[in-house]
C-alpha cells in the first residue's frame, strides 16, 4: 500500500497493521502461521506440477482425499507431521518452503474499521 493511501486511511480513523496485529498474536505464534501456510501452498503447487490429483497424493500418504485437501487448505487441524509428509511425498524439500514463506507473508496488511463504526 502506498504512504499517501495509508496515511489517508490513517486520518480517517482506520487502522492499517498485518495480520500478526489483527489477531494479537506473538512472534513464535506468527512465525508458525507462515510456516503452515508455505508448506500447504508449496505441497499444492508440488502436486500440480507433477500433474497429480488429491486422491493420488492421499494414497501415497495413506490417507483420504478430503484430509489432502485440508492439508492444501492449511486447516488448523492438519500437523505439522502430515503437512511434512506430504512436501516429502510430492518430491519437496525444505528449500521448496523457503522461499514460499516469503511469498505467503507479502503483503498482508489488514485494515480495521475506525472506532465507532
Amino acid at each position: 500500500m502506498d504512504q499517501a493511501k495509508r496515511r489517508a486511511l490513517e486520518e480517517d480513523g482506520w487502522r492499517v497493521g498485518d495480520v500478526q496485529d489483527f489477531l494479537g498474536l506473538t512472534d513464535e505464534e506468527n512465525r508458525l502461521v507462515e510456516l503452515r501456510v508455505s508448506l500447504s501452498r508449496t505441497v499444492r503447487r508440488l502436486r500440480e506440477e507433477k500433474h497429480l490429483t488429491q486422491k493420488q497424493l492421499a494414497t501415497k500418504l495413506a490417507s483420504s482425499q478430503s484430509r489432502v485437501a485440508k492439508l492444501e487448505a492449511g486447516t488448523a487441524g492438519i500437523s505439522l507431521d502430515f503437512l511434512f509428509r506430504g512436501l516429502f511425498a510430492v518430491g519437496g524439500s525444505l528449500a521448496d518452503v523457503v522461499g514460499t514463506v516469503k511469498a505467503a507473508t507479502a503483503g498482508r496488511r489488514v485494515k480495521s474499521a475506525p472506532k465507532g463504526r
